[in-house]
């Protein structure tokens, strides 16, 4: 018998949430280099041994506290759908910005996996990011 598990895909806007979900899928849903690119949910499944993965691309939030229809439907999922694990894609280059919602994210006691994107961004810009102590703290 096959496990399901399902996936969210979380993060602030133009983190790069839909190119990973393409990559992890081999699938071609829409990208874009600009904010609300993505504003329902989208869905992947992929088969990993004995595991059915669901992979949901969420809208990208800043925070938990819902303002545009968008934002509503990503916190509604998280909150109402209870995913079995949470990846949250960091823009590596604004890791301070992005961590604001990784606290909120944790809140709900679902295993999260922090996904540094675009590290190499960050190292154009001379930002140096120590993954180890990022985990040490969270």
């Amino acid at each position: 018998m096959k496990k399901e598990i399902r996936v969210a895909i979380a993060g602030n806007p133009n983190v790069g949430k839909t190119t990973i979900l393409n990559h992890l899928a081999g699938t071609a849903l829409k990208v874009g280099n600009w904010p609300g690119v993505t504003i329902e949910k989208k869905t992947a499944t992929v088969r990993f041994g004995d595991y059915i993965v669901h992979l949901v691309d969420l809208p990208g939030i800043y925070t938990l506290e819902p303002v545009s229809e968008d934002e509503r439907i990503a916190v509604g999922f998280l909150e109402g759908e209870r995913p079995d694990v949470i990846l949250n894609i960091i823009d590596s280059p604004n890791l301070e910005r992005n961590l604001l919602l990784t606290a909120e994210l944790l809140e709900f006691g679902i295993p999260t996996v922090l996904v540094l994107n675009m590290i190499d961004e960050a190292e154009k810009l001379g930002i140096e990011i120590d993954g180890e102590r990022i985990e040490e703290l969270l």
